[in-house]
């Protein structure tokens, strides 16, 4: 299981930092990744994780901005996004795939899910 939290509202320029707590399976054998999905848009990966933190990814949206980090001792992976947008506006997902590295970034390939936490960037 995933449970992620960390969600809120916050004015544009605006940081917050969201958290996933995983139980259930071995974490640290699984890549993690953030998705957000925005009212009436699919769902796109934000930023993803390898399983022993060695490599990242940011989607062109996230980088600069967020910064995606992991802690294998207490299963948890954190999203640091900074400079927030109102396009930042959606609801967060964490996700845990044991799929290849390349694969990462695919909502498909992804075994575990967390249940949602809502951003909310005003202008």
């Amino acid at each position: 299981q995933l449970q992620a939290s960390g969600g809120g509202l916050v004015q544009a320029g605006g940081s917050l930092r969201l958290s996933c707590a995983a139980s259930g399976f071995t974490f640290g054998d699984y890549h993690i990744a953030w998705f957000r999905q925005a009212p009436g848009k699919e769902r796109k990966v934000v930023s993803c994780i390898g399983d022993k933190a060695d490599i990242t990814y940011n989607s062109d949206s996230a980088e600069g901005r967020f910064t995606i980090s992991r802690d294998n001792a207490k299963n948890t992976v954190a999203l640091q996004m900074n400079s927030l947008k109102p396009e930042d506006t959606a609801v967060y997902f964490c996700a845990a795939t044991k799929a290849p590295w390349r694969w990462c970034r695919i909502a498909s390939r992804c075994n575990y899910w967390g249940q949602g936490t809502l951003v909310t960037v005003s202008s």
